[in-house]
């Protein structure tokens, strides 16, 4: 489908650019409810929370502030009731449209996915592909993989089999979990797991991968992270803090987060991890630092902070939270993000420095960027690159990380508008014919052999190396819904509508342009599915939005006190 071209927005667009669209105006079309409820989770801010030896001045400046954003988070009426995917009574009459006729296959799609267990839905499972004679573990229920059917059951009123998923997958961490002879720690969520039918004793029962069956056998990092965000988004649509707040959900939550703050010989905020721990999750060179697990990270641990109740047992691991949200927003905001400025100071770089004055903190060579990168950088635009560590740095863009960064507000206000003027400046690279690339560019030749092993799968313009995955559709849609550039995310569900129920829901798309079905994609994807239903109904009704996204803490203004001379 040709798109109409596309006005190039000042970098500034905020909600408030008539040629994007006219937010009041949308929202004028909900209904008001008026919920008398306790406030959630979110609309407390930092300074509320009490945190007896955590300093104030640690506590404010990540992400957005006092913008026109704010009113993602109070507009969202949990418990309102009215369900909002595209063919109800009640979202045609609001907003006077005829829904696409992809919605009732999508949602017909997304329901024969659905497994229960014990009678109780439970999840979804990754893939409903007969086609293919190998199951593999597509009918298993993936962690990651849930959170757009998630996300979808929510907006659309049916929070029960959210509920299910939560309470089940946090039984299944407190399983003992080991590879070979070794213990994994107790914090670990399950990458997978499946309801398997007893014939003699006629019951279901649950078997659970830990990364134990996984190809490589690489735990999941991400599955812990993706569970805390997926229970903040259960507490801000239904406005039940009590699941939440229950001793089990609340150690569950201490868990994983001792997981990941524990102490060790880092000497950086960021979490170090294995290749193919997350979504990519093939050898692909994401090993060390990607942008993928600490946007993440950056997310559950505010999340976690919002959600986790200051007793003799929370407070402690809230302290530690503080202190490592502030260490994290500086270190990503200031060495992961790559403009035409940053590109030329590194460039220019000189190596070899010694003390603590280096320019060059990480040692990175000039000649170590790459070639396609100095045409590929706008001077209006940039972007998280996708790792840092000593020496290397990898400048590949990559599509979750940089969204998820802008969902969690660790992109500032700034940085989150040059991510979207590079998308539309690059768009035929970054999205070209089927959105969205897992990452930019692919690498080929002796490189490909070397990082992937000579991966069949991961080849050029295909699967994780440069692929177009249309799951990523709701995070292109909730990015550009948070910074006020609707004429995106529209022009990137026209793409996918012309072809994806066409297709056949596949999995992954190949080519430059993501032109052509992916040579091993699973049809029937249950994630793309359910990814083009949350960006359909987000556009439809963006406070939706509030699920998913953080708002900026604002700096607390420190108290001011009378010096000892004004009485003297």
């Amino acid at each position: 489908m040709e798109a109409a071209p596309m006005r190039k927005a000042s970098s500034q667009a905020s909600l408030a650019d008539p040629d994007d669209f006219d937010l009041t105006r949308l929202l004028n079309h909900k209904p008001r409810i008026n919920v008398d409820r306790q406030r959630s989770f979110d609309d407390r801010s930092l300074g509320e929370i009490s945190l007896a030896g955590a300093g104030t001045a640690s506590r404010g400046g990540w992400g957005y502030g006092g913008g026109g954003m704010e009113s993602y988070e109070s507009m969202y009426s949990p418990g309102g009731g009215l369900r909002s995917y595209c063919g109800t009574p009640a979202s045609s009459t609001r907003l006077s449209f005829e829904p696409h006729p992809l919605i009732g296959e999508a949602w017909d799609a997304l329901r024969r996915s659905m497994v229960s267990f014990r009678g109780q839905p439970l999840g979804t499972i990754a893939a409903v592909d007969h086609s293919s004679g190998e199951v593999l573990n597509y009918d298993q229920v993936f962690v990651r993989d849930f959170v757009p059917s998630a996300l979808a059951f929510l907006m659309n009123g049916e929070p029960e089999i959210v509920r299910n998923f939560l309470l089940k997958t946090l039984l299944l961490q407190g399983w003992e979990k080991r590879i070979d002879r070794f213990k994994l720690g107790e914090g670990a969520m399950p990458a997978s797991f499946k309801v398997l039918k007893d014939p003699k004793r006629g019951v279901d029962k649950l078997v659970a991968d830990f990364g134990e069956s996984a190809i490589g056998r690489v735990a999941p990092v991400d599955s812990g992270f993706w569970w805390i965000i997926i229970l903040r988004a259960y507490t801000k649509s239904t406005g039940d803090m009590t699941l939440a707040e229950t001793p089990m959900c609340q150690k569950g939550i201490r868990l994983i987060m001792n997981q990941c703050l524990a102490e060790g010989f880092d000497t950086f905020p960021t979490l170090l991890c294995a290749d193919g721990c997350c979504m990519i999750d093939r050898r692909m060179g994401v090993y060390g630092y990607p942008i993928e697990i600490q946007a993440l990270f950056f997310m559950a641990l505010r999340c976690a902070l919002l959600m986790l109740k200051p007793d003799a047992e929370g407070k402690e691991i809230m302290e530690r939270i503080v202190t490592r949200l502030t260490a994290l927003s500086y270190h990503m905001r200031s060495y992961f993000w790559l403009d035409f400025q940053q590109l030329n100071d590194i460039y220019r770089f000189k190596t070899e420095e010694y003390s603590h004055t280096a320019v060059n903190k990480f040692n990175v060579n000039p000649e170590s960027i790459p070639d396609w990168l100095f045409d590929f950088m706008p001077t209006r635009g940039g972007y998280f690159v996708g790792n840092v560590s000593p020496a290397r740095m990898d400048f590949r863009w990559f599509a979750l990380g940089n969204c998820v960064a802008i969902l969690a507000s660790l992109a500032t206000p700034d940085q989150a508008a040059a991510i979207m003027d590079l998308i539309e400046e690059r768009w035929e690279d970054l999205v070209g014919e089927m959105p969205v690339k897992i990452c930019y560019p692919a690498i080929e030749g002796h490189e490909w052999q070397i990082v992937t092993g000579c991966d069949p799968k991961n080849t050029r313009w295909s699967y994780h190396n440069g692929g177009s995955w249309p799951v990523l559709l709701w995070l292109l849609t909730a990015a550009c819904i948070k910074t006020g550039r609707l004429k995106i995310a529209r022009r990137a569900i026209d793409l996918a509508e012309a072809r994806l129920a066409r297709d056949g829901w596949p999995e992954y798309y190949d080519g430059k342009l993501g032109r052509y079905i992916g040579k091993q994609a699973r049809k029937l994807q249950t994630w793309s599915i359910a990814g083009y239903l949350v960006a359909k109904m987000m556009v439809e009704d963006p406070s939706h939005l509030g699920m998913i996204s953080l708002e900026e803490e604002k700096p607390t203004k420190p108290v001011l006190r009378r010096s000892a001379s004004w009485t003297g």
